[in-house]
């Protein structure tokens, strides 16, 4: 969380004395403005970046979780692409259940539209290469075991893109653009 209004008030209070004392238009309370507002900038870019971070972080858990009902040992690549499948088509129950609920005739409704948009994403990401880390080897599983959720940590792991014919190529993190 950023601290300039904090430090800004505690500047002024120190020069000034209680900041109750300070009027509308002056220098004082425009820096105070200032620095509210750059508090306020900082934030949002802030939860910006960590809404955009968590589809990677949810695919790491998930992958994580199926290293760890293994034994923490590597997998196949077969099993590989069954948790991908299972990834990608996570949301069709909801999807399903949307629709038998949405009366005839009318239109889907926001979310199901958001919903479709984010199956048909992960379905075209799995047909050009499904970004994944490394499942295959011992020291990259016991790496994604060690996973506690933190994005800094993703930069560690190796990672892959996984094709639905079966095709890999070793890829960066984090990635650039879509694929």
């Amino acid at each position: 969380m950023p601290k300039t209004l904090e430090r800004t008030r505690k500047a002024i209070a120190k020069k000034k004395g209680p900041i109750e004392s300070l009027h509308q238009y002056s220098r004082d309370s425009k820096r105070l403005h200032r620095a509210q507002v750059r508090d306020e900038k900082l934030d949002k870019i802030a939860a910006s970046r960590k809404k955009s971070d968590r589809p990677y972080l949810e695919r790491a858990t998930f992958f994580q979780e199926a290293l760890t009902q293994n034994g923490g040992r590597p997998l196949q690549m077969d099993v590989i692409q069954e948790l991908i499948q299972t990834f990608v088509h996570q949301h069709d129950e909801e999807m399903n259940e949307m629709k038998k609920t949405r009366r005839p005739g009318r239109p889907a409704s926001a979310k199901e539209d958001l919903l479709r948009v984010k199956i048909d994403k992960l379905q075209k990401e799995y047909q050009s290469g499904f970004l994944l880390p490394v499942l295959d080897t011992e020291e990259d599983a016991a790496l994604l075991c060690r996973f506690e959720g933190s994005w800094s940590y993703l930069t560690a792991l190796k990672w892959v893109r996984v094709s639905s014919t079966g095709t890999i190529h070793p890829s960066s993190f984090p990635p650039k653009g879509d694929h």
